[in-house]
């Protein structure tokens, strides 16, 4: 379960943004959609602890993480928050498997390479699990960005524009699959976005 409450935030450079309350209860779905300028990514980057607020909080499942440390902060996020970013960003180096396994190496956890099968066998890569991610097209890597994002069990899973340069096959197939791959977890799903397309399909919403 997430919870923010009175959050904002100010840039250096003056630019300031005050954010409505957000709550996505436990196994829950909400879109959080805004032009470009509204300060959808920095709402995101708020809520995965990725920026500290300039006051408000941010519960999740009874933490307030804007009172943790960075170190504190980099682990419970490790723990208990999937990340899928609009681009995919992975360990060129690394195989698939490798890039899967790696959340949980980071946020100190038992490897459990039976579970990166699992889940990638999910979305139909099992053949991939040993390819590089640069060999990957990039709908392969979407999919496997959702698979990553999924690896430590995470208590909420937050998407930033996962449809915003597809077209209406790819953007029905990747929010399918994310809504999918979350229930399989029993993860909430919070999708940051601006794509009007998926408006109706989620019940609830906030509009930056």
């Amino acid at each position: 379960m997430l919870q923010s409450s009175n959050l904002t935030f100010s840039y250096p450079n003056g630019t300031s943004f005050s954010f409505p309350d957000v709550f996505c209860e436990e196994k829950g779905h909400l879109l959080l959609l805004g032009e470009s300028g509204q300060g959808k990514t920095t709402l995101l980057h708020l809520l995965a602890g990725m920026l500290r607020p300039s006051a408000g909080s941010v519960g999740i499942n009874g933490t307030d993480i804007a009172q943790l440390d960075r170190k504190a902060m980099d682990t419970f996020r490790g723990q208990h928050i999937g990340i899928v970013f609009q681009t995919a960003h992975f360990v060129e180096s690394l195989s698939v498997e490798d890039n899967l396994i790696l959340p949980q190496y980071l946020a100190g956890k038992t490897i459990d390479r039976n579970k990166a099968q699992l889940i990638i066998g999910r979305l139909n890569l099992t053949q991939k699990l040993h390819e590089k991610t640069r060999n990957l097209s990039v709908g392969e890597q979407q999919r496997v960005a959702i698979a990553r994002s999924l690896m430590n069990d995470p208590a909420i899973v937050l998407a930033d524009e996962p449809t915003s340069a597809l077209d209406d096959r790819n953007a029905e197939e990747v929010i399918s699959l994310l809504e999918e791959q979350a229930a399989l977890s029993g993860a909430g799903l919070i999708i940051v976005t601006h794509d009007q397309r998926l408006k109706d399909r989620f019940e609830k919403s906030v509009v930056l």
